[in-house]
């Protein structure tokens, strides 16, 4: 009886002493701290202990009377709770292109989409490889599996140099530790909200490298400073969207954000997660002529609609923001909501039918030229 209740003692101990090791290991990242914390501290977007945004936002809304939910209910019912049909497609169902993206010609600008919000764009000679997760879109890997098909493309397949790798946000499935692990050598800079580079600094980055923002700060894109004589107005601004953040316990201490990428060729819009409101009409208007916009489609739902855009609502942010042509992503790669899985592909139709809008439409490692 006194080793079995030292047995059960050790465990009741070990339990949340491995719990707490876990969540405090280098892939959960940290948590902004000094200089930088001070900034995060006198940000206008950063109030009553965490980011906010612009709108008053709810992460889950209740949908009938009485039938919400919380937001650790609904991912405990999402994960073990029964499954719709069509959620993850079968074997063969999701088209992958293999191409050679160390191989690219510079004269051209491309667009090549990795699966869910995982993209690389060469604009003008430089590349920028946005929110790349390549290896898992979770802190453990049995949870949210790529589907069958699209893991094909790895850190060894990207460009031998990375001017700018571009992190919308820290969430699992936009910021996968492995990957830019692995890139750290090749990676120039790094384009991120702000407290977002306290995970890269943990990781191994230089300060140097880190280019932090705040919603609506800017900052010259240097890389492109010996090319043209114009090529001293390329600029990223950093723009608001609506979600949230963290990747462990504590949320919202790091900014979410979209990002506008201006090139000596192209405007490009990244536009990262976030659910609708007035910013597309606010963004058409104060940026007139984006060439391409890249938004969100997929993992919706009613419950989180906030923070996510419904497909209702796809053809209007188009319309609002008038860019000239249009890609959507967060889709085709991982299952996060109970739609199925290629609802958002002809969203994406509806969309560009009801908006009038140009839509580019490809497969996954397809390179697409602009």
């Amino acid at each position: 009886m006194k080793k079995m209740f030292i047995a059960i003692v050790c465990i009741l101990v070990a339990i949340p002493l491995g719990v707490y090791a876990f969540v405090h290991s280098k892939p959960f990242g940290a948590l902004p701290k000094g200089e930088r914390l001070e900034r995060v501290l006198r940000s206008p977007n950063y109030r009553d202990g965490s980011f906010q945004n612009e709108e008053p936002t709810t992460l889950m809304v209740q949908t009938d009377k009485g039938g919400g939910q919380g937001r650790f209910k609904t991912m405990w019912n999402f994960v073990f709770g029964k499954k719709p049909e069509g959620r993850v497609p079968q074997e063969g169902e999701v088209t992958l292109v293999k191409s050679d993206l160390r191989g690219l010609d510079p004269q051209e600008d491309v667009y090549v989409w990795l699966g869910h919000s995982s993209y690389l764009l060469q604009l003008s000679g430089k590349t920028f490889l946005v929110d790349p997760v390549f290896y898992q879109g979770s802190p453990v890997s049995f949870v949210n599996r790529m589907f069958p098909g699209t893991d094909y493309y790895k850190p060894e397949h990207m460009p031998e140099v990375i001017d700018y790798l571009v992190i919308t946000h820290d969430h699992w499935d936009h910021l996968d530790y492995r990957v830019v692990k692995e890139l750290r050598t090749r990676v120039r800079h790094v384009v991120c909200g702000l407290g977002v580079g306290a995970h890269f600094e943990r990781w191994g980055y230089a300060p140097e490298q880190l280019i932090e923002l705040d919603w609506n700060e800017e900052a010259p894109l240097d890389e492109y400073q010996a090319l043209t004589p114009d090529s001293t107005e390329a600029r990223v601004v950093c723009l608001p969207t609506r979600h949230f953040s963290g990747r462990g316990l504590k949320s919202n201490q790091s900014l979410w954000a979209s990002f506008l990428l201006e090139t000596p060729s192209l405007r490009v819009f990244v536009g990262g997660d976030g659910g609708y409101d007035g910013r597309f009409k606010r963004f058409g208007e104060r940026f007139p002529n984006i060439d391409l916009a890249i938004l969100e489609n997929g993992q919706y739902d009613k419950r989180w609609a906030q923070i996510h855009t419904l497909p209702e609502q796809l053809g209007k942010e188009m319309a609002e923001m008038g860019a000239r042509r249009y890609i959507t992503v967060h889709h085709s790669k991982f299952c996060l909501a109970n739609h199925p899985w290629k609802e958002p592909l002809d969203n994406e139709q509806q969309a560009a039918r009801e908006s009038g809008k140009d839509l580019v439409v490809c497969q996954i490692g397809e390179i697409v030229k602009l």
